[in-house]
């Protein structure tokens, strides 16, 4: 039924991509039945580990459904609420343009919380960033940390809208700061340009002056954007080890 899958592109992406195919055409209809995991390594020629990291964007796709001890099946066709693979085709372009969607989305979710952050709001920004030393200490990668500081930023918003969005994306935003933080992590002074960049966001905040807020969260993100385009090609080849997932979101 399927071709073999090889190339430079990854390997998930590629055999998620044609299943998907499958189904957007209706050669695998709603409530068929996809191959079994065993048969889609024979045809596909790769590794368990490949099928299963493309059946789990499939599912957070809203595409298939797994159902125990059946099978996977195809769901009815809906509205795809976010498409993230479109486009931009490797690592660097996807991470860069979450990067611009965060500069927009955090740079507003920093301003409102200068206006609305309750003490309470900003305990919890000021644990947040805290955690995020702690984990580098105990020489964590401080991914969560990192998402949960700016979580607890838009939390204080008190916009359920944007608090629904930063949470909608989580797991995409998770692979961006993992890869941000993986390439941060090669040099001290990137460590403690990200420490005074989030000091600033925190600052401000706390301060209530919401167009440094704003300004300090953007030039945050705008940071962070330079210190990737930097990366070397290396660096980029090493992010294929880092079980970075950015084609799904919950």
């Amino acid at each position: 039924m399927f071709s073999k899958v090889s190339g430079p592109i990854r390997l998930a992406d590629q055999v998620a991509a044609t299943l998907s195919a499958e189904i957007e055409s209706g050669r695998l209809a709603e409530g068929d039945r996809l191959p079994t995991e065993v048969e889609l390594v024979r045809q596909l020629g790769v590794s368990r580990t490949v099928v299963r990291e493309a059946l789990s964007r499939l599912r957070n796709a809203g595409l298939v459904e797994p159902r125990q001890g059946i099978g996977v099946f195809v769901l009815p066709r809906r509205t795809r609420p976010l498409d993230l693979e479109a486009e931009a085709a490797d690592t660097k372009s996807k991470v860069l343009q979450i990067v611009e969607v965060r500069r927009a989305m955090e740079g507003e979710a920093a301003y409102l919380a200068a206006t609305r952050a309750t003490p309470h709001d900003l305990a919890r920004m000021r644990q947040a960033l805290d955690t995020i030393d702690s984990a580098v200490a105990a020489d964590g990668d401080g991914v969560d940390e990192d998402l949960a500081f700016h979580r607890s930023i838009a939390e204080s918003t008190g916009n359920t809208v944007m608090v629904s969005t930063v949470r909608y994306l989580g797991e995409v935003l998770r692979s961006g700061i993992r890869v941000t933080r993986a390439n941060e992590a090669r040099r001290n002074d990137f460590i403690e340009a990200v420490r005074e960049e989030h000091q600033a966001i925190l600052t401000a905040i706390e301060a209530g002056d919401a167009r440094a807020a704003r300004t300090a969260a953007r030039r945050h993100m705008k940071h962070a954007a330079a210190r990737l385009r930097d990366a070397d090609d290396g660096f980029w080849t090493e992010t294929e080890d880092l079980d970075v997932d950015l084609d799904t979101a919950p």
